[in-house]
């Protein structure tokens, strides 16, 4: 290789990693690499966010959206800490993922120079962690090096972040070394006797359940898993914010277990005899505040097939802990061979008819949010993006969204399982730039909108939801951070502090964006904003108003006011 510098070194291995699109805020720690990103504008793009925040959560979606890791790059100190947050968001949420740090000179380093930070010790790898893998590149000779090991541990096993720290004398100085090729994961599969000794299971059981989660799943495996629920007659829940794992139309499909339950298929679940998690992590969220499945050892006979063997036996004694790379555990399932006839069928059944019940809603006025979501599926096209954060408004859209698969259409379900408000309208901004042929839909809090609102300028600067998909954001508005006030109203009911807020005209913001806006107050209203918006020429922001008596689909304050405890008011 010639000789260059080792910020054209740097962009030049990321292009041999198959990037074409690098999300990230400017810094003067990282100049070369952004002269690197020029000299090769026709092969790669860097996306200027606003915040970091925001960068790091495209960047996440990234890696959710194409199962390769989302790269961001952000400057040190400041930069860092805020990107921090969709590094965490990564590591909960099993998404492949690398942030690149400038960092402050190698001759200046441990005299706390400007914003200076041990990006090892503050992403430091561990069981709680931020990252897989956190590091400082010591000379330009190694870029290459270290690059290719960062994608292959964002990859290898459970997926999950990395942080490579890149002092800007290094991005200066000048390198012949070469690009190294393009790291792909190595691909883990299941024991023979494993599946062997699950097949037993499976015929000694009279109650079973699978529950789907986890990230690198490919479309043939997700596929395959498919067929092995057919072939068994089995009944499918999908984890805590991992519903387009499997068809949401599919007879066999019994709902999201995650939050805002259906409480039938909570009790299902507790009765099943045997629970077979694939891919799932099996934390707090999906299991209900470990109640669902009792930690350590659950009721029910548990068979838990997972990518990380540093999961597996982490939490749950399971009876069998299968480790295997979530492409190939639906392959390997598939081949399990399933009896001529299973005494659950009627089980199943059942299952699928709690699941339609639940789908039921009693209608809201002035503004009913089910039938919203009801709406826009009707009217989006098949294969299009749901983004959202954090807060009670994403229970319309656990409950009532029914996700397309991935095996038919690709990702069709982008939000945190990290729980981290702000992150549905960079995770949208971000698909929409990636895959523009794409519809694009963010449902968003008031709280959790302006988090990261700003980004909507980044959409309209590149060309975001004019292509031939469009990108509409659904800000649902009650004035209230509603999870806190729902929690607050149980637990100390009537005494209301911190939760409120004073929102501006958002469809006013939208519109000082460049963005198309309009105000919706009624459900009948609804239904002609977002038709108008999937012809729009931009991106779109419909701004809905509700009541903050309405704090959830399965109830109201005044009823969590009525049956709070006496005891629970000081």
């Amino acid at each position: 290789m010639s000789l260059r510098l080792g910020g054209h070194a740097l962009v030049e291995a990321l292009i041999a990693q198959g990037v074409d699109t690098v999300f990230g805020v400017p810094g003067e720690s990282f100049l070369a690499a952004l002269d690197g990103f020029h000299e090769h504008r026709d092969r790669i793009r860097f996306i200027a966010c606003r915040q970091e925040g925001g960068a790091a959560f495209m960047a996440e979606a990234q890696g959710k959206l194409t199962s390769r890791p989302g790269v961001c790059f952000v400057t040190r100190g400041p930069g860092a800490t805020n990107a921090s947050i969709g590094v965490h968001t990564a590591f909960q949420d099993s998404t492949p993922l690398v942030l690149l740090v400038g960092q402050v000179a190698a001759d200046q380093r441990d005299r706390e120079a400007f914003q200076e930070l041990d990006y090892r010790q503050f992403f430091g790898p561990g069981t709680l962690g931020m990252a897989k893998w956190a590091a400082e590149v010591p000379s330009a000779d190694r870029l290459p090096e270290y690059l290719s090991r960062a994608f292959h541990t964002a990859m290898q096993g459970r997926p999950g972040p990395v942080v490579l720290a890149l002092p800007e004398d290094v991005l200066a100085a000048r390198t012949s070394a070469p690009v190294l090729p393009r790291a792909e994961p190595a691909q883990a599969w299941p024991a023979p006797g494993a599946l062997r000794d699950l097949r037993q299971r499976l015929l000694a059981s009279q109650r079973p359940f699978v529950v789907l989660g986890g990230s690198g799943w490919d479309a043939a495996s997700a596929l395959a898993l498919q067929r092995f629920a057919e072939n068994w007659q089995l009944p499918v829940g999908c984890a805590f914010r991992f519903q387009d794992l499997f068809d949401n139309d599919h007879l066999q499909y019994a709902g999201d277990v995650g939050i805002g339950l259906n409480p039938r298929l909570a009790e299902r679940i507790r009765n099943a005899d045997l629970v077979i998690a694939v891919g799932a992590r099996l934390g707090e969220m999906t299991t209900g505040g470990y109640t669902l499945l009792a930690a350590p050892r659950p009721a029910q006979r548990l068979v838990h097939v997972h990518a990380g063997a540093e999961e597996l036996g982490r939490v749950y004694a399971a009876d069998l802990l299968i480790q295997s790379s979530m492409s190939a555990a639906g392959k390997a399932l598939e081949s399990v061979a399933a009896p001529a006839w299973v005494p659950w069928a009627e089980w199943t059944r059942h299952a699928r008819a709690d699941y339609e019940a639940n789908q039921s809603s009693t209608a809201v006025e002035p503004l009913d949010l089910a039938q919203v979501v009801r709406t826009v599926q009707r009217l989006a096209p098949q294969d299009t993006v749901y983004t959202n954060g954090a807060g009670n408004f994403s229970a319309w859209l656990h409950r009532f969204a029914r996700y397309r698969p991935l095996h038919r259409v690709g990702r069709t379900q982008l939000a945190p399982t990290a729980g981290a408000m702000g992150y549905g309208v960079p995770a949208a901004v971000a698909a929409s730039l990636l895959q523009p042929h794409r519809t694009v839909v963010n449902f968003a809090g008031d709280g959790d909108f302006l988090m990261t609102g700003q980004e909507l300028a980044t959409a309209r600067a590149y060309g975001a939801g004019t292509g031939a998909g469009r990108l509409v954001s659904i800000v649902v508005d009650n004035g209230s951070y509603g999870t806190i006030r729902m929690h607050q109203e149980r637990e100390f009911p009537g005494r209301v502090s911190g939760s409120d807020l004073y929102n501006p005209d958002f469809a006013a913001l939208a519109r000082a964006y460049g963005w198309r806006a309009e105000r919706v107050e009624r459900t009948a209203h609804f239904e002609g904003a977002f038709a108008d918006a999937l012809t729009a020429d931009r991106p779109t922001l419909l701004h809905l108003r509700l009541d903050v008596e309405v704090i959830s689909p399965r109830t109201t304050i005044t009823a969590l006011r009525a049956a709070a405890s006496p005891t629970s008011t000081p």
